[in-house]
């Protein structure tokens, strides 16, 4: 879904509200990518989350991240940054750059209750830091989770989340172990996939059926170099209230969360 967020950056929601229950603990996937400074120049400028953790990789551009509780740092090529937003933070995401190429993509992972007023955190992971599993054909770059015996960049208890980049020469194939009650999701943004008999095509999210039993996925590159994110997780199976950037369990936590926003109660 073609959409715009900040102060008029144009994205495609491909994970939308509706998808949230069905995907939990995802609750929204944007994807960015243009070569017009118009469509990103202004950026996210000051804005509060509460509730959730954001999950911005960068695929080109520069991106500032400034926050409320004192965390800063420059998301270049290929970098992550991680932000817990936990019991409220404001932060803004503003481009370094005046012209030149602007892609990447931001996802929302959900967190339990128990961990939705913690204190907020922020971690900023630069492209050389981010583990690798490679094998003929295929560079997968671990952003979360485990790959074939590799450890990604970060780990989380709760809910288990997998963030995988997936660089396929055409005709690789991938296997990736996934425990069948965990939600699951492809998004490709290079060439094409097959999984099984179903071909994903480029810009296009395929979601994965909770088959009883099943063990994993194979992914089969088709004739062209293919770039797909796979992200699975284990649900929460919790209550979503959600209003625009707070996050929480029931329509009480939301108005609270207004109400602590308004009067300045955040980190």
């Amino acid at each position: 879904m073609a959409t715009s967020d900040g102060a008029g950056v144009k994205l495609t929601r491909v994970l939308t509200q509706p998808l949230q229950r069905r995907l939990d603990p995802y609750l929204m996937l944007d994807a960015f990518g243009t070569d017009n400074p118009d469509d990103y120049i202004a950026g996210f400028p000051d804005h509060p989350h509460r509730g959730f953790e954001t999950v911005t990789y960068m695929i080109a551009g520069r991106m500032r991240h400034r926050d409320s509780a004192g965390n800063e740092g420059l998301l270049g090529d290929g970098g992550v940054q991680w932000m817990t937003a936990g019991r409220g933070v404001v932060h803004s995401e503003l481009p370094e750059q005046q012209d030149g190429r602007m892609e990447g993509f931001q996802l929302w992972l959900n967190l339990p209750a128990k961990d939705k007023m913690r204190e907020p955190w922020y971690r900023d992971i630069p492209s050389a830091e981010i583990p690798e599993f490679n094998a003929d054909g295929v560079r997968a770059r671990v952003i979360a989770g485990e790959s074939h015996g590799v450890q990604g960049a970060v780990q989380r208890e709760g809910s288990l989340p997998l963030y995988l980049d997936l660089h396929l020469a055409p005709g690789a194939r991938f296997e990736q172990p996934l425990p069948a009650e965990h939600n699951a999701f492809l998004y490709v943004y290079r060439g094409g996939l097959q999984v099984g008999e179903c071909s994903v095509p480029l810009q296009r999210m395929a979601i994965l059926a909770n088959t009883p039993g099943s063990d994993g996925i194979v992914l089969q590159a088709g004739a062209e170099p293919t770039r797909a994110l796979l992200i699975a997780g284990r649900p929460l199976n919790e209550p979503i209230a959600q209003y625009g950037p707070f996050v929480m369990n029931s329509n009480d936590e939301i108005f609270q969360a207004v109400e602590d926003f308004r009067a300045g109660r955040f980190a």
